[in-house]
């Protein structure tokens, strides 16, 4: 039935959310997209030129862009398609594919029953990783596991006591050093006391700024040494958390640090407050990594597991109006 059915059978409190925290993208860089679609009396080269520039300014990516375009001037083509007012459809199906890239995406925390899970949180500072972390233990919390953060960023005195704050407002413990100290001490005691005291869940900060990729590299493989020689098969995720508005800046990070560790997955923050809402789009085609969470508000919940269909509906509801 095409993604324009599946969007009327979804919860709407989840669609009104994505609608409401996509509205700057929708409104800034895809606002003229309806219109140039409507005004448009046939398909071709301005056309396509016109849909490509809209499309990075929405953050995109250029490749993506490039890639995704071919891929609708090639679909117009097989299916000899004239009315531009058509390739409303066509362009959120074939984004659809970009992003699920043939495959089954699992957005879901890989968290299991009679373990104990760990979280290995990864990002430059001032990107929301923290609150990330905090909101994630959180909905843990609420979905009733006994749960456990460990404050491994010892770099910045201020990540060790903003984590502290975070955990007496959720009601969850934390492991702390003083600021200075070895990441991987705090870890391993973390990895100690989850096991020991029977934890489902520890949630493990990360430094934010390393001198250089090498440096960074070492650091996160003696973190991830400690949790795997205390938690074997650990740590269960690592996720990177990017600030949405930073724009193609984001992705330089996800590529410095998808090349330093093992991402499994992306928490995209801010994402309500950018009109470039598209970089979605240019990590999962770019570096093929998905997306978990995104950042849709202030409040604890307003971090939510990602959903394609309701992501496309947010960034293209215009369409639908």
């Amino acid at each position: 039935m095409g993604l324009f059915g599946l969007f009327k059978s979804k919860n709407k409190t989840k669609k009104e959310k994505y609608k409401m925290g996509l509205h700057k993208t929708r409104e800034g860089a895809l606002s003229t997209l309806k219109e140039i679609l409507n005004s448009n009396t046939k398909i071709d080269d301005d056309l396509f030129d016109s849909l490509e520039e809209i499309f990075i300014s929405a953050d995109i990516g250029v490749d993506t862009v490039i890639d995704f375009i071919d891929k609708l001037r090639d679909e117009v083509s097989v299916k000899k398609i004239t009315d531009a007012t058509l390739l409303q459809e066509l362009i959120i199906d074939k984004m659809f594919e970009i992003y699920l890239k043939g495959e089954v995406v699992n957005a879901n925390l890989d968290i299991k029953p009679d373990r104990l899970n760990v979280l290995l949180f990864v990002g430059v500072n001032g990107v929301g990783k923290t609150t990330s972390i905090a909101k994630i233990a959180y909905s843990l919390k609420k979905q009733g596991k006994k749960v456990l953060l460990a404050a491994g960023d010892t770099f910045r005195a201020g990540a060790i006591e903003q984590l502290s704050e975070w955990s007496k407002r959720i009601g969850v413990e934390i492991v702390t050093k003083e600021a200075g100290s070895d990441p991987s001490s705090v870890i391993f005691d973390a990895c100690v006391k989850a096991k020991n005291e029977g934890y489902d869940v520890l949630l493990c900060d990360t430094a934010g700024r390393l001198q250089n990729k090498v440096n960074l590299m070492n650091e996160l493989n003696k973190i991830k040494r400690v949790i795997e020689t205390n938690v074997p098969g650990a740590p269960h995720e690592t996720l990177l958390v990017i600030d949405a508005t930073t724009g193609q800046n984001g992705m330089i990070q996800a590529k410095a640090f998808s090349e330093a560790t093992n991402v499994s997955g992306i928490i995209l923050t801010k994402l309500d407050g950018t009109a470039k809402g598209g970089i979605v789009l240019a990590i999962r085609n770019e570096l093929g990594i998905p997306i978990k969470y995104i950042g849709l508000g202030e409040h604890l919940e307003d971090l939510e597991p990602f959903d394609i269909e309701q992501y496309l509906y947010g960034l293209f509801a215009d369409f639908f109006e």
